[in-house]
């Protein structure tokens, strides 16, 4: 049972979500992603002419005849939502938790796909799989994932998007688009990552708060790693610590940005401490026109 509090977030997302949708962002998000994807129809017999690359040669193996695969143009796409729900979600520095955010931008993706016919689904990680949600259409589906988002305490510890992503590979039968929503501070996950994308159209959004990568100069604190368990003191005025942050945040911003274009990802970076709404706007309007262009 919902609490009344949790009730009111979710109606609270909802509104602000669907004036977002009806005023700017429908026609964005159709116009880069509706009907790009084909899928198998059937099998027919070869014709000279037809592409000698379209011709399953296992089926035609079997039968004694050359046999081509014939795709029809999807009529809709399958959308899903890979939810990094994991402890070090529970940082916030302003008005909003990192995991509050997330939520608030999977409901603007999934009422996207649900007002441009599209099916949704969602799979909610923190140390493992937690939940998974079968790509469906409509409003009352939608606030399911909401709620769901909302409503999640997650059981184990650290970020397994590693399994996360297999998963999702293992769902997603047909091409589609993949959202991913995390701050991507996880491990061994690279591979898995540049597979999926390989077949689905793989859109990575990286909600961050800014103070968690520029600490303020406050003096001596005591800091717990939520995921780990792991605590201890540091100096925050200390040149040590200065640098070191410095470097590590350099050095993680490279690797993930190589990992991204190096995989076919879009990253869109997303700072809790901003009008997150407008930046997730601004890139699907930039998509939109980057298509319109091509």
């Amino acid at each position: 049972m919902l609490s009344d509090e949790l009730l009111k977030k979710v109606k609270l997302i909802e509104i602000s979500t669907r004036r977002v949708m009806n005023d700017v962002m429908s026609g964005s998000y159709k116009s880069h992603f509706k009907g790009q994807g084909v899928q198998f129809s059937e099998h027919r017999q070869y014709v000279a002419g037809d592409d000698v690359r379209h011709i399953d040669w296992k089926v035609s193996a079997r039968t004694r005849e050359p046999l081509v695969k014939k795709f029809d143009e999807e009529r809709e796409l399958n959308v899903f939502l890979v939810i990094d729900l994991s402890l070090s979600g529970g940082f916030g520095s302003k008005n909003k938790l990192k995991s509050e955010v997330i939520a608030e931008v999977a409901s603007v993706l999934a009422h996207a796909a649900t007002m441009t016919g599209d099916k949704i689904g969602a799979l909610i990680f923190s140390g493992k799989v937690e939940k998974m949600i079968p790509p469906k259409k409509g409003r009352s589906h939608v606030l399911r994932i909401v709620r769901d988002i909302l409503a999640h305490e997650s059981t184990s510890r650290g970020t397994g998007l590693q399994s996360a992503l297999d998963m999702t590979a293992r769902i997603m039968k047909h091409s589609g688009v993949v959202f991913i929503l995390s701050d991507f501070i996880a491990e061994n996950y690279a591979l898995s990552l540049k597979r999926l994308s390989r077949k689905h159209d793989v859109v990575a959004f990286r909600v961050q708060d800014g103070h968690e990568w520029n600490v303020p100069e406050v003096g001596s604190l005591f800091i717990r790693n939520p995921e780990t368990g792991e605590e201890g003191l540091i100096d925050t005025r200390s040149y040590r610590f200065k640098a070191w942050l410095k470097e590590f945040t350099k050095k993680t911003n490279e690797e993930l940005g190589s990992l991204f274009r190096t995989g076919g990802v879009e990253e869109l970076k997303i700072d809790c401490r901003e009008d997150y709404i407008a930046a997730v706007v601004r890139f699907f309007r930039a998509r939109a026109s980057k298509r319109r262009r091509a």
